[in-house]
């Protein structure tokens, strides 16, 4: 068998086209790769053909691994591609074929791993991974039977979660739960573990934590910051107001002549 480094070493006839080796038995005229340019020099130079074809066959070989990196990653009909669905729901640890209740039970379990969801977010799940409608709501149903799902539950836990750690009161809790399709009189009952008292109290403590900050602020900035901090919090106007007017009056403010417009 002729060696690949040996086909360089004999010129080549003129008027014939010179020849790039592109595999062990595999050559293609140079000039049909249009971005490789021909140096238009005769066979006198074809004593370093060897170096020269090695680096184009280099750029081509180049060329070809980043080109054929782009169409897997593009999905150019590849079946490897990574974007494919297969491969999502390999990699989401969801059977790729099957009885489509043994799907929608995978993601359901994948899902509920390591944290708890509602019904409508498994629901909504298993209708963008195109669950049948009636497969999803029974499957849905038995993790409910087997208490996998508990929108009571969870409910009690997020307001209690949420208002020690984020200090947020029961109106924007209750914001929150609806947006993750609990309903309403479950996020009643939940949010119904506060008390008026409970909220002040807090508020109280989120007021403390953020004065040192606005000292050295006029009076009404102080009075909007914070008054503002506690209504994207959740709490009433009226609440938000008494708390930072005592908070400030502590300090030595007067705020006797202050009232809701400051707010």
């Amino acid at each position: 068998m002729t060696r690949r480094t040996d086909w360089a070493d004999h010129a080549t006839p003129a008027g014939r086209d010179r020849f790039t080796a592109v595999g062990p038995d595999e050559y293609v005229p140079e000039d049909a790769d249009p971005g490789v340019p021909d140096d238009g020099e005769g066979g006198g130079r074809q004593g370093s053909g060897r170096r020269s074809g090695g680096r184009r066959g280099g750029r081509q070989g180049d060329r070809g691994s980043r080109s054929g990196g782009r169409r897997r990653r593009g999905g150019f009909g590849d079946p490897q591609d990574s974007g494919s669905p297969s491969s999502s729901r390999a990699e989401d640890g969801e059977p790729p074929t099957g009885d489509p209740a043994e799907r929608a039970r995978a993601i359901c379990l994948r899902l509920l791993t390591g944290t708890p969801r509602t019904r409508k977010q498994l629901a909504d799940a298993l209708r963008k991974r195109e669950i049948p409608d009636d497969v999803a709501e029974e499957v849905l149903s038995r993790f409910e039977e087997v208490g996998l799902i508990d929108d009571e539950a969870f409910a009690g836990a997020w307001v209690e979660s949420r208002h020690h750690g984020r200090g947020l009161a029961r109106r924007a809790l209750a914001r929150e739960l609806r947006t993750k399709g609990v309903d309403s009189s479950v996020i009643e009952e939940a949010v119904g573990q506060l008390d008026s008292d409970q909220e002040e109290a807090t508020a109280r403590e989120l007021v403390a934590r953020k004065l040192r900050s606005t000292r050295g602020l006029d009076r009404d900035k102080r009075l909007r910051r914070l008054a503002g901090m506690l209504a994207r919090k959740g709490y009433p106007e009226g609440m938000a107001l008494r708390v930072v007017r005592q908070a400030l009056e502590e300090e030595g403010e007067e705020t006797e002549e202050l009232g809701y417009e400051g707010f």
